[in-house]
């Protein structure tokens, strides 16, 4: 709620009391304490309704954030604020090394092997995945008295309407019979949001056609061709108004007018902003492009940050800055390998090459592995949070959390209850933002695309397979032995296996682990 509504909504309640000062002190009295009154109410609806506004990157790994990696080269000014004006978590997690379940776990606080996906990611024209009658962090937000908006990729699948005429169905190649003056049944729209815009999945994933609410913003008229990277898209139908390197500019400037619109109403707003990138095609603006010196993702990953330093400008703009909670953080790590030394090039040298030599840039700072591993770099991600007068500026958290959390952290931010069911792998971490070191009440489970399982319980982490689960070799299988232990308190990059010394350890994380998969919830 912005300063004015607070004001007007608080002077309801003056004039009684104001009447009476009147009578007995007199005008200036009355005015004075009527002041105090507007001034203490409005204070108090901010701190326990602030506008909320998470930023989901898409692919941006820990080592991407000059706050998070000092040895970054790519410039990340406007994190880097953001950093300082708030809390760091250096030990945040996605609950999953790929996009689609991560975002399910945010939306929801439910980790998305519950639900019937099980490893992988959906495709642009997939059915839904959330369940119709499942509360959502919008729906939960609503129910409070917010106006809700998601600006992005949605990745969660979506109802689309098709064709019945078979001859209408082959218009074009990969299509299959989408009815593009047809209504969607299923969007963001009908999952807690009032409002919607943005692409059904990754922009490297056709239909390359924006969405409003439950319809298309354009019919495709052209036949997107199938590129390589760094420039990687599949083929298929795209609209004309969709080009691809002004996609995030797009999604940044509707996020900018709906804080403007937002800001004078009474309610309070949430906007959930999933951007399209640094994910593939690794093509920043061409404004953007060769200024970092580190290829055209490291351009990107420039464009990403001052993406989020136009969204941070709109809430000063609006008056609105110190009224809100802003979340930053990514749905997995980066795709951009580390390259070894003896290789030819890497992405500094030949833009085709998608690694870095370490020397060059860590994507994934000290982390093993890369986006979509079960090891760390796999969902290991930056995790920054502002709430001024809430949060202290500067301050740093080293406790594990996840993604999943914040749906929880966000009901007790605006006082509400969860119903038996909601959000059942999401804990509240109001704690942790106000400087109080605790742990979470039971441990982060991480998931990789393959499905293989890892336990986080204090130092311990324990990989239920005997591989990365994803992309890295040997890529091994879930449930595969040997099981992998790691201390991370002693070994971030995960380089030595201590298993074989900690039998108990593993027993132990083992049947934890086995115990949380098979909670029903």
């Amino acid at each position: 709620m912005n300063t004015t509504s607070r004001q007007q909504s608080a002077s309801k309640h003056v004039p009684v009391f104001a009447q009476a000062v009147w009578r007995c002190c007199g005008a200036l009295a009355a005015l004075m304490l009527a002041t105090m009154i507007v001034t203490t109410s409005r204070d108090a609806d901010a701190a326990e309704h602030p506008n909320i506004v998470i930023i989901l990157a898409d692919d941006m790994g820990y080592g991407d954030v000059q706050a998070l990696n000092a040895e970054s080269t790519i410039p990340t000014p406007h994190l880097n604020q953001l950093a300082r004006q708030g809390i760091v978590f250096t030990d945040g997690h996605s609950p999953s090394a790929v996009c689609t379940p991560t975002r399910y776990g945010l939306v929801t606080g439910r980790y998305c092997w519950r639900s019937s996906l099980k490893s992988g990611v959906l495709g642009g024209y997939s059915p839904p995945l959330l369940e119709r009658d499942r509360p959502t962090i919008a729906s939960m937000l609503k129910a409070n008295g917010y106006r809700t908006k998601a600006i992005g990729k949605w990745h969660l699948g979506m109802q689309l309407p098709t064709l019945s005429d078979e001859a209408d169905r082959a218009r074009w190649d990969g299509d299959p019979g989408i009815d593009w003056g047809g209504k969607i049944l299923d969007s963001p729209v009908h999952h807690g949001f009032d409002e919607y815009f943005g692409v059904s999945a990754s922009l490297d994933m056709a239909p390359y056609v924006f969405i409003r609410n439950d319809g298309f913003s354009q019919r495709p008229s052209l036949q997107q061709p199938a590129v390589a990277f760094p420039h990687f898209v599949r083929q298929g139908p795209r609209a004309e108004e969709f080009v691809i390197d002004g996609v995030l500019d797009r999604l940044i400037h509707e996020a900018q007018q709906f804080i403007a619109t937002s800001a004078p109403r009474p309610e309070p707003f949430f906007l959930y902003l999933p951007l399209t990138a640094p994910h593939k095609p690794a093509q920043p603006h061409e404004r953007f492009r060769s200024k970092t010196k580190r290829g055209e993702y490291g351009d990107f990953v420039a464009q990403v940050d001052w993406s989020v330093g136009r969204v941070l400008q709109a809430l000063r703009d609006a008056g609105v800055e110190d009224e809100t909670l802003v979340v930053y953080t990514s749905d997995n790590g980066s795709y951009m390998k580390r390259l070894p030394e003896k290789q030819a090039a890497d992405h500094v040298t030949d833009s085709n090459q998608q690694g870095y030599f370490a020397k060059h840039h860590r994507a994934n700072g000290p982390f093993r592995g890369t986006k979509a591993d079960i090891w760390e770099a796999g969902h290991h991600v930056p995790l920054l949070v502002r709430w001024p007068g809430q949060v202290q500026a500067g301050s740093q958290c080293d406790q594990p959390v996840c993604l999943t959390d914040l749906y929880a952290t966000c009901a007790r931010v605006v006082g509400a209850t969860l119903t038996p069911g909601e959000a059942p792998d999401s804990f509240a971490i109001n704690q942790l933002l106000a400087g109080e070191n605790v742990a979470r009440p039971e441990p982060v489970v991480h998931h990789s695309v393959a499905g293989m399982f890892a336990i986080r319980d204090g130092e311990w982490k324990l990989i239920a397979g005997n591989g990365s689960g994803g992309r890295e070799l040997p890529k091994g299988k879930p449930f595969g032995k040997p099981y992998q232990l790691f201390n991370l308190a002693q070994d971030r990059a995960e380089n030595t296996d201590v298993s074989e010394h900690h039998p108990e350890v593993v027993r132990q994380l083992t049947a934890r682990l086995t115990e949380l998969i098979e909670l029903d919830r």
